[in-house]
């Protein structure tokens, strides 16, 4: 591979040169991290739970699931999906306020189906 980047305008590729993508990439990594910086520790094991159980219950998860699966408060986690949700980071709720997509996967149909190495299958976001 020659670390090339062609644009395509048109009918036309047009390459741009290394400097210019490399420094973008830079600044779209650093965007990416300062987005995620309100999280803590518990807001990574609350969303990884989600995505981990998702595919493997293929129902919506509940507050006092998670929290007890964790042994988490039950306000604690409340807060976390909120806060989560507010960032429009990784999780989505339900009208009922049950997790039903924790980013890439999601209990609701979509056209998109991923399958696990260990069999399970889930729809993607």
């Amino acid at each position: 591979m020659n670390n090339s980047l062609l644009l395509g305008v048109g009918r036309y590729l047009i390459p741009v040169p290394r400097l210019i993508w490399q420094r973008q990439i830079t600044k779209s990594g650093q965007g990416a991290r300062a987005g995620l910086a309100f999280m803590t520790a518990d807001h990574h094991r609350v969303r990884d739970f989600a995505v981990r159980e998702l595919p493997r219950l293929g129902k919506p998860l509940s507050p006092e699931l998670i929290a007890e699966s964790l042994a988490l408060l039950h306000q604690q986690v409340t807060l976390i999906l909120d806060e989560l949700e507010q960032h429009m980071t990784f999780i989505f709720r339900n009208t009922q306020g049950l997790v039903v997509w924790a980013y890439p996967v999601t209990i609701d149909c979509t056209p998109h189906r991923v399958t696990f190495s260990t069999g399970e299958q889930v729809n993607a976001a």
